[in-house]
């Protein structure tokens, strides 16, 4: 090879070179422009242990989906109050939301189902009843928004200042209740009270209430077990509450299929975990109570079936109220019965 062609050749390999070099640099550049960041709201505090399941769920996307989605999350309520998440949601202002279905009365009323006196007796069973409750009847209420998964806590009971032994003490007391719980709080004698539980505290505090309607956990978690003193243990007619964990539309149509795979794949795991977690953390709320001093009131058989018949019709109401709407409101109610009476049992 002469000079001059071996010279020519070392011009075409360098110009060559240059220009995968140029063409590498944007498609690299470009392809970490991909990364999709998403905001995801949600009313649990931080270091609260269903806030910190909330920021691992945010890690693993990012780990499963290998960088291509990463989830920024927004606790205790940063980005949208929990009256407002699954709005927020829809509109975009948060790309993901948690909250409670019953916080938005009129709105999802098959969902709200999930809140009716059915004598809930674990978080576990609950949450695995909602996810199959879900899958079964696929409510149109929730076409606007992508769900990831959907979870419901422990048994929900009657926690008061004063002790309640028998329906007649329910009489004129104002209870913090939501959704459906609030018609159940009616039928027991109650007044209730519209509240975030997030504001039950201090409406506790300056006597704004006379109790809250939660499980053990929520005791603990809101710190309403240092303000009340009694909890009525009413399991043959204990409620729960949906929870939701949705993302945007839009926002789901722009990930990649893949990475949508891998997301889907992870929320059934996060079924489980929810679930457990709401077991786990409903007796640790039920030792520290006992710890405290608190009283927990476990309601004799017979008085038990007077609060069970107390309850009833608020299950019958919400059946006609579906049936009006022309929704499936007998088998629906149908389906959580069997299936609680198939699954359900107390954990502790």
């Amino acid at each position: 090879m002469g000079c001059v062609e071996r010279n020519r050749w070392l011009l075409g390999f360098t110009f060559l070179f240059f220009a995968f070099f140029a063409l590498a640099v944007p498609q690299q550049s470009h392809a970490q422009q991909k990364v999709i960041a998403l905001k995801y709201s949600s009313f649990f505090p931080a270091l609260q242990k269903h806030g910190i399941i909330v920021q691992q769920w945010c890690k693993d996307v990012e780990k499963v989906t290998n960088g291509k989605v990463k989830v920024n999350c927004y606790p205790g309520s940063t980005l949208t109050p929990p009256t407002q998440t699954y709005d927020s949601v829809v509109k975009g202002i948060a790309d993901i939301g948690l909250s409670i279905f019953g916080y938005t009365m009129g709105k999802f009323p098959m969902m709200t189902a999930i809140d009716l006196p059915l004598g809930y007796k674990s978080g576990y069973v609950a949450t695995k009843m909602i996810n199959a409750y879900y899958n079964k009847f696929k409510p149109k209420e929730l076409d606007e928004v992508k769900i990831m998964y959907l979870s419901a806590h422990a048994p929900g009971l009657v926690n008061t200042k004063k002790p309640v032994n028998k329906l007649e003490d329910m009489k004129g007391l104002k209870l913090r209740a939501t959704g459906q719980t609030a018609q159940f709080v009616k039928a027991l004698g109650g007044a209730p009270v519209g509240l975030p539980i997030t504001e039950a505290y201090d409406a506790l505090s300056r006597g704004v209430v006379d109790g809250v309607m939660c499980p053990f956990e929520g005791l603990m978690t809101w710190k309403t077990g240092e303000v009340v003193g009694y909890t009525t243990r009413d399991l043959g007619c204990a409620y729960s509450s949906g929870f939701f964990v949705v993302m945007n539309k839009n926002k789901w149509n722009s990930i990649p299929p893949d990475a949508q795979a891998a997301i889907e794949k992870l929320n059934q795991e996060y079924i489980e975990k929810q679930g457990k977690l709401w077991d786990e953390t409903d007796k640790e709320g039920y030792d520290l109570i006992k710890q405290r001093g608190n009283k927990v009131i476990d309601l004799r058989p017979e008085e038990m079936a007077r609060w069970v018949k107390a309850a009833r019709p608020v299950i019958d109401a919400y059946i006609k109220a579906l049936k009006d709407k022309g929704l499936p409101g007998e088998e629906a109610i149908g389906f959580m019965q069997d299936y609680l009476k198939k699954n359900d049992k107390a954990p502790f």
